[in-house]
């Protein structure tokens, strides 16, 4: 059990309670969850039930998605749980909205996940206009995330914008520059948008989101098994981050870039191709449980 909690709230990436009461019992406390489409899908009992060759209808999928965050909810603290819209590319925020207002009714420590897109951003800032707490996923660049923080000025509730450490590292690039980034933007602001280290892949990714003062960190239950099997390591002064992918190759820093937060978060470049993919992937993951309709 780890005896000194870090700075960095952690956070259980899955969809699975019984995997989130292991990691409590192994960690000693868990402070949020995040989950998503492609989590959800993964679940023991939904698995189980498309193994017998039973499909479910879309209010079935959302009943079975309302059932597991409502199991997982008393065992986390005050990150919440992040819970996902199901959008597809031509999702209109209108849509988006209704399904966060919906879900967010689920639970008392909901946080609705939207996608860094400029429909999920509408989505978000009437959210936020509302008191509904919101996480922007699929981030994959500094002025993505500068747009969240536009978008979301006035916020009561902290918002969590997501960058994808690991999403990024496959393609050569140094996904913890780009939550280093974002944490030195957003070292002058207001402090309403916190950075949510997400896909993170191994230890490594953990320490350097300790050592870079990232908020919230999400990680897989694997990662954090095998963090407590090696004594909870935590990264001292002498740390140093390699940024190499899984051969040893050195991976491609992301230039930090001077954003003006005060601009309007329309002017900002929304568009990334790993947002892209990452909705079509949820988008298809989610499809895959769903009975097929004529």
């Amino acid at each position: 059990m780890l005896a000194n909690k870090p700075k960095t709230k952690i956070l259980v990436d899955g969809g699975d309670p019984e995997e989130t009461l292991r990691i409590k019992n192994l960690v000693g406390f868990v402070d949020g969850q995040t989950t998503n489409p492609s989590l959800i899908a993964k679940n023991p009992e939904i698995q189980r039930l498309l193994a017998s060759g039973r499909k479910l209808s879309s209010q079935e999928e959302r009943d079975e998605y309302k059932r597991i965050v409502q199991a997982i909810s008393p065992m986390v603290g005050d990150a919440g749980i992040s819970i996902e819209v199901f959008a597809e590319l031509d999702t209109k925020a209108e849509e988006m909205l209704a399904q966060g207002r919906e879900m967010f009714s689920w639970i008392p420590n909901a946080y609705v996940k939207y996608p860094c897109t400029h429909e999920g951003l509408r989505a978000a800032g009437i959210s936020v206009r509302d008191g509904i707490r919101v996480n922007m996923t699929l981030c994959f660049s500094q002025e993505q995330a500068a747009a969240v923080y536009a978008a979301t000025v006035g916020s009561k509730a902290p918002v969590y914008v997501s960058p994808f450490v690991g999403r990024l590292d496959d393609r050569g690039e140094d996904g913890m520059a780009l939550v280093a980034n974002i944490k030195k933007m957003f070292s002058g602001s207001d402090g309403h948008v916190q950075v949510l280290a997400a896909s993170i892949r191994n230890r490594n990714h953990l320490l350097c989101a300790f050592a870079l003062d990232a908020e919230l960190v999400t990680v897989p239950g694997k990662v954090l098994e095998e963090w407590a099997g090696q004594g909870f390591p935590m990264p001292d002064q002498d740390f140093r981050y390699t940024a190499a992918d899984k051969d040893g190759k050195p991976l491609k820093t992301i230039q930090y870039k001077q954003l003006d937060l005060s601009r309007p978060w329309e002017s900002f470049n929304l568009d990334h191709e790993l947002t892209t993919k990452g909705i079509e992937k949820f988008a298809a993951d989610y499809r895959s449980t769903l009975q097929r309709t004529a």
